[in-house]
C-alpha cells in the first residue's frame, strides 16, 4: 500500500508529492506560457490567494499549480517530507 505524501505550497493548500514534476519560478516567457496554456485548458490551480505569484508546480497530470510561497521553501519542505518518511 502507497502513502500519499502531502506538501503544504502556502495558505493550507497541499500537493501530492508524489505528482511534482518540477518547482519554478514564474519569470520566465515559457513558463508564462505554460501558464496560459494552463489556464485555457482547465488545468490552472491559483493558490495564491491573490498574492503575487512565486513559484509554478507542474505535475505529472499536466496541471499547473501556482503558489505564493518561494520554489526555495516549496522545494525544502517537499525534501524534508521525503526524507522524514523513508526514516
Amino acid at each position: 500500500m502507497s502513502c500519499i505524501v502531502l506538501v503544504n505550497i502556502g495558505f493550507g493548500n497541499m500537493v501530492s508529492a508524489n505528482r511534482v514534476i518540477a518547482i519554478v519560478s514564474p519569470e520566465s516567457a515559457p513558463i508564462k506560457r505554460a501558464i496560459s496554456e494552463a489556464r485555457e485548458d482547465g488545468l490552472l490551480i491559483d493558490a495564491t490567494y491573490g498574492r503575487r505569484t512565486r513559484a509554478v508546480i507542474v505535475t505529472d497530470s499536466g496541471h499547473v499549480i501556482l503558489s505564493a510561497v518561494q520554489p526555495e521553501t516549496v522545494a525544502g519542505r517537499l525534501h524534508g517530507r521525503q526524507t522524514g518518511v523513508s526514516e
